[in-house]
């Protein structure tokens, strides 16, 4: 139930505006335009009395005003096809009060001090932004507004404003392209104080506009990494140790699973002749430890330690014991998930030169600004000479917050004296990803005579690299149900991991929400209690229950009213209970909060004599705040999560045996296929909060959403992913 986010994304949430310290710099274009650089410091996101120094600016934004009235607005963030790009200038240009047909988007590269800091994760972009982005056009409309009341010697209440125009109350009008240069010289506005459209003005925030790139996409342009093409560029590959871990005898890199790791690399012409060349490589590997680690082997090691004692409690809240002793009912379960891989359409590369002392770098990568110092430190030249250009991702799905392609690719231009474009094979982006931790859980739940939970426990066994619990492997003591259960309990044990894990869209979440909501639908079948009317039970009245603070100071409550609304509204779009389904047909509930989203969702399937699951349909009901900024947009992330999650659970599990990845390719790894994709019904419950992102929270309640689902249509429970259709088959 805790708000789960990556790494780079844990900032507390924007409550406030921005703060006192913020300020707006204004410098004229030499081609008579303006340009308007807005910087939001730190403490726009910090509680009520926080001060730091103006020198902690995590926020900027570019408007750039052509004599032509054309409105350049550069969008900061990295585009993994989250649609930040479209967004993030939607926001600038409503308030700046211009015609969306008149502005252009231009991509920043990395630069800190302009920007603050620039990722793509933890579907964090709407709230970070929502308010300073919007101030930013506020202030430059406002500033546009004084050079026309100046020109025209009347206050400027006597102005407004409205595609890209000033009028007056005399009728006279003048462009945003003609007053650019004045408007350099006007008084710089406080951002805190700029007034800000009411809703009901908005033209281009809540209108379902296509993506900036979308015409590029389609005629395929060159947009992505994989496209970049420098001067003398040469082509590399980079053959790593299958085990991880391993050691090369010819090229020595370090033990950081995040930098340049040992291997061997083969510079050519073309990419081709590289590839070829490395198939004929005969490498002699130090494996190392990891060898003697699989996937079977955590399985047996895990249900040894499910029969334990766990080894420390998250939470203890009781007395577990004596509940489950009075319960009516006693349900035990143990569930697993696997290890998985990102399976990014355009799998990892960089360009890189380096030359006279400095890098130049064009990368599709989540977190620039982490990858820019490991590039600096690895090759031994100062940040400031290292320059990201970032380029659109192929898909990101937290893969690309790691950037470990990056600084490959700039140590082999190094030791190559060339510019060199490293390009993965797909066997090399499944085989050395930073995969999706695979976790064990052990659990046990009571009801009573009414039907009420009473009991809950959980024994989570996960995975640590030494005394650090392995990344992403995290479950936190609020995991719901934890506080609407008097009696409940959560312990931990750790396995040893030589494999490297990271972030996948919606960490943590999209392991936990199978597992919590899978097992709550076990209850519920105990109870003899429809599954809705039994979430809504434990659920309860609307209370606001604590999560435990993130690194930089709290983190919202969850909402359980929200929650309740959302699942009431799946219900009644799907038609819960008022369906008549086909024989081996069934449909399944489940909800979760992460990313600071409520979602509830309704999976309908079928399952074939064989044991194949088809995939009916999917509802999907989200609360997401009070404004949805770019509908058409908001809809595609949602269906993509849940499209994401469905394929994750019918196939694409990781398999380990003697520390390397058996999987190589999509005929292993299996996305969802274009003919399996059900139709998926989204519909957005408006409240009065703060709008949040959604590019993740959608899906972790589609997993157990369709496992419960398949228990519906076959009175089987999946308590193991990925699904396995021989577990389904008639007798």
């Amino acid at each position: 139930m805790l708000a789960n986010r990556v790494a780079a994304a844990d900032a507390a949430l924007p409550h406030r505006g921005p703060s006192r310290r913020a300020f707006l710099k204004v410098s004229a274009l030499a081609a008579g335009g303006v340009l308007f650089h807005a910087v939001v410091p730190a403490t726009a996101y910090a509680a009520a009395g926080a001060d730091t120094a103006p020198s902690t600016a995590t926020l900027n934004a570019f408007v750039r005003i052509a004599p032509d009235g054309i409105v350049t607005i550069t969008s900061k963030n990295p585009e993994i096809g989250q649609g930040i790009k479209t967004m993030l200038p939607m926001l600038i240009a409503e308030e700046l009060d211009v015609d969306w047909k008149d502005v252009r988007i231009q991509q920043a590269d990395l630069d800190p001090a302009k920007y603050g800091e620039q990722f793509a994760g933890g579907s964090m972009a709407t709230p970070l932004n929502w308010d300073p982005m919007r101030r930013v056009g506020a202030a430059a409309r406002q500033m546009l507004v004084a050079a026309a009341a100046q020109t025209w010697g009347v206050p400027p209440t006597a102005c407004r404003t409205g595609s890209g125009m000033v009028r007056d109350t005399y009728g006279r009008s003048i462009s945003y392209g003609a007053l650019a240069a004045k408007a350099a010289t006007m008084p710089v506005p406080d951002l805190e104080t700029v007034t800000l459209k009411d809703p009901s003005q908005y033209k281009i925030i809540g209108q379902p506009l296509h993506g900036v790139d979308n015409p590029l996409i389609v005629k395929g342009k060159p947009l992505f990494g994989i496209d970049v093409t420098v001067p003398g560029m040469r082509y590399a590959v980079f053959q790593k140790c299958p085990v991880f871990g391993g050691d090369a005898f010819i090229v020595k890199g370090g033990d950081n699973m995040q930098g340049l790791r040992d291997g061997v690399a083969i510079v050519a012409d073309n990419w081709w002749t590289a590839n070829r060349a490395r198939d004929k490589l005969q490498i002699n590997w130090d494996e190392g430890a990891t060898a003697t680690q699989s996937s079977a082997g955590f399985a047996t090691a895990a249900a040894d330690l499910g029969k334990q004692r766990p080894a420390q409690f998250l939470r203890r809240d009781g007395d577990v014991a004596s509940a489950m002793g009075r319960a009516a009912h006693v349900v035990e379960a143990a569930y697993s998930y696997p290890f998985l891989a990102h399976i990014d359409m355009e799998p990892q590369n960089c360009t890189a030169r380096v030359r006279d002392g400095k890098v130049e770098i064009w990368a599709p990568t989540q977190n620039p600004g982490p990858g820019a110092k490991l590039v600096a430190s690895t090759l031994g030249v100062p940040l400031k000479a290292v320059t990201v250009h970032m380029t659109r991702c192929g898909g990101g799905f937290g893969r690309r917050l790691r950037n470990d392609f990056m600084v490959e690719a700039a140590w082999i231009a190094k030791q190559a004296g060339t510019p060199v474009k490293l390009l993965w094979t797909r066997p090399d982006d499944i085989q050395h990803d930073f995969y999706r931790p695979a976790g064990f859980h052990f659990l046990k739940g009571g009801v009573d005579e009414s039907g009420k939970l009473i009991a809950f426990s959980d024994h989570f066994v996960t995975f640590a690299h030494g005394n650090e619990i392995a990344d992403s492997a995290t479950m936190s003591p609020t995991e719901f149900p934890a506080q609407l259960v008097r009696d409940l309990e959560y312990g931990q044990s750790l396995l040893q991991l030589g494999v490297p894990t990271g972030p996948m869209r919606a960490p943590r979440s999209n392991a936990l929400a199978f597992v919590f909501q899978s097992f709550l639908d076990e209850l519920a079948h105990a109870a003899g209690k429809d599954p809705v009317e039994f979430r809504l039970a434990v659920l309860g009245e609307r209370r606001l229950l604590p999560n435990p603070p993130g690194p930089r100071g709290p983190t919202p409550p969850f909402d359980t009213g929200r929650m309740r609304g959302v699942l009431e509204l799946v219900a009644e779009k799907s038609r819960w209970g008022k369906q008549a389904l086909p024989a081996r047909s069934g449909m399944g509930v489940a909800f979760y909060f992460s990313h600071l989203g409520y979602f509830a969702e309704v999976v309908q399937a079928t399952v074939a004599a064989a044991g194949t699951v088809k995939l009916d349909k999917a509802w999907i009901a989200a609360d997401v705040g009070h404004q949805i900024i770019n509908p058409s947009n908001a809809e595609n992330q949602v269906q993509g999560a849940a499209l994401d999650g469905l394929g994750a659970s019918l196939g694409q599990g990781i398999t380990i045996d003697r520390g390397r990845v058996v999987q190589a390719n999509f005929d292993t790894v299996r996305p969802l296929r274009m003919n399996q994709a059900p139709p998926v019904e989204v519909h957005f419950l408006v409240t009065d909060n703060p709008p949040t992102g959604l590019g993740e929270p959608a899906l972790p309640p589609v997993i157990p959403a369709l496992c419960n689902a398949i228990f519906a249509a076959t009175g089987k429970r999946i308590r193991k992913l990925p699904i396995d259709p021989k577990e389904l088959r008639s007798a």
